[in-house]
């Protein structure tokens, strides 16, 4: 799970490099898609349960991002859109393909729906998180 978790961190830095993020929040872009993914892998192991394994990702995301763009004072997407890439459905979007290429439609509606339930679950729980209100500054 430690090499899984690795893995994650290392992919939303790569992919934060690529969304041209600064150097400086770098390391904590990585961290918020290591904790999203390690919470998802425990979620998995315990409940078998992808689709709320991503929700509770995703929302685990979506906090630490909001509280890191008060602390480092950017905006929120900067950590929000890189820190969710370990747990958008690539490979069921793949999955789902593959199977309307080979003709095999009970495959594709199988992945199909279970990538845009993750999909939407990853969507709901961002927008869960944006719709607390902010704490008035003093």
């Amino acid at each position: 799970m430690i090499v899984k978790t690795m893995s994650a961190f290392f992919a939303t830095i790569f992919f934060s490099i690529i969304f041209n993020i600064a150097k400086k929040n770098l390391i904590f872009c990585g961290l918020g898609g290591a904790i999203g993914w390690f919470i998802y892998l425990c979620c998995i192991q315990s409940i078998h349960s992808p689709v709320l394994a991503s929700f509770l990702g995703a929302l685990t995301v979506a906090i630490f991002s909001r509280s890191m763009s008060k602390i480092r004072k950017v905006p929120v997407t900067i950590f929000l859109i890189s820190g969710i890439i370990p747990l958008v459905p690539g490979a069921g979007m793949y999955r789902t393909m593959f199977a309307i290429i080979n003709n095999d439609l009970v495959g594709a509606a199988t992945y199909g729906i279970s990538t845009l339930q993750i999909a939407g679950v990853i969507a709901i729980a961002m927008v869960m998180v944006s719709s607390f209100p902010n704490k008035k500054q003093r």
